[in-house]
């Protein structure tokens, strides 16, 4: 019996979600890859992050929706944070990398960043038309 869970995202490029998990502090491991579960149980996954305690994470294709979805043992979930709390902050860097890479291509340029204490991220951006 697989003890592995699947949650959808809304997570597409995977540039994007690889940045996003060095950002949180992660060392994501791109390519087929094992993600560890209870009792040696494993799934294949396209990107993987290896955890010292608890089952490991994986994010696979998913060809219908045409997103990652986050594959991991919730049931040997040690981290820091809530399963939860973890795409919140992953859904936010993912986001914040989108809106950069997008700015950049529209040729604006970063003017200002800044944290706020709720956890927000404020962006001002200048663009010089000639």
């Amino acid at each position: 019996m697989s003890h592995f869970s699947t949650v959808k995202t809304q997570l597409r490029k995977k540039e994007h979600l690889k940045q996003a998990l060095i950002d949180l502090g992660y060392l994501p491991q791109e390519g087929e890859n094992l993600v560890r579960g209870f009792r040696g149980q494993t799934v294949l996954a396209e990107m993987t992050l290896k955890m010292n305690t608890g089952g490991d994470i994986g994010f696979r294709w998913n060809k219908v929706s045409k997103s990652y979805e986050l594959v991991t043992d919730l049931d040997l979930w040690k981290q820091s944070i809530p399963v939860e709390r973890f795409l919140s902050q992953l859904t936010q860097r993912y986001a914040f990398n989108t809106v950069i890479e997008t700015t950049v291509q529209e040729g604006f340029q970063i003017a200002e960043q800044k944290k706020n204490l709720d956890g927000s991220i404020e962006l001002v951006v200048t663009r010089w038309d000639s």
